[in-house]
């Protein structure tokens, strides 16, 4: 049994809680789901505490922002490719097939367990280490504060800014089967004629697509 995950500066003392925050609920019972929810937890705590004593000077908005950034699914499967986490995930026959080792949830979910199992295994300074280690790069790579909100929330910063009302998202159309519908909505000024349209796979993704051109096409007049 294994005490190290090579890419983690961290020795296990107890390698038994390594291999459970390995371990996915399709490979039995003694899982990591309860070792993730603590490592989200302290995760969180980390970044945050990160945050801000990086910037002094932000908002707790930009800070709610930037962490957001940090621990969004996105980040944290491509934190644990980057270590390898999924060449030693202990799977299920069935997830084993349909390419577990490779799925974002999973892959994300597997290193909040790690982190929560070096929580308990090492304590909290130990851990917070390791975070800082392993996020050092999406830390230093965060995009300006303004680039991490939203198309929506930009949009109607702007517009207030010059005294015009809110914009008005309206569902054009919706179609297809349930497992893949595709809704169009449009995105229109309440004193302009300007309307902007998009299609995504969601309502709330296509909101913020129309949002976007939106914002294109007031800075472009």
């Amino acid at each position: 049994m294994t005490d190290i995950i090579p890419g983690v500066n961290y020795r296990f003392s107890d390698p038994g809680l390594l291999a459970k925050a390995l371990t996915h609920r399709s490979a039995g019972k003694r899982n990591y789901e309860r070792l993730e929810f603590l490592g989200d937890s302290v995760l969180d705590l980390v970044i945050s505490e990160r945050l801000y004593f990086l910037h002094p000077g932000a908002p707790e908005g930009d800070l709610s922002r930037m962490r957001a950034r940090l621990v969004r699914a996105e980040t944290l499967k491509e934190v644990a490719q980057q270590l390898g986490l999924g060449d030693h995930l202990n799977l299920g026959s069935s997830e084993r097939k349909t390419g577990g080792r490779r799925r974002a949830s999973i892959l994300s979910d597997v290193l909040e367990s790690v982190i929560g199992a070096i929580y308990i295994d090492g304590g909290y300074d130990a851990c917070r280490q390791v975070i800082l280690d392993i996020f050092g790069t999406a830390i230093e790579s965060l995009p300006d504060v303004e680039r991490l909100k939203d198309a929506k929330t930009r949009l109607q910063e702007f517009l207030q800014a010059g005294g015009r009302p809110l914009p008005l998202y309206s569902l054009v159309e919706e179609r297809g089967a349930d497992h893949a519908k595709e809704f169009t909505v449009s995105c229109s000024l309440g004193d302009a004629q300007q309307r902007t349209t998009a299609v995504a796979r969601s309502r709330r993704k296509a909101e913020q697509s129309a949002a976007e051109a939106m914002l294109g096409l007031l800075k472009e007049s």
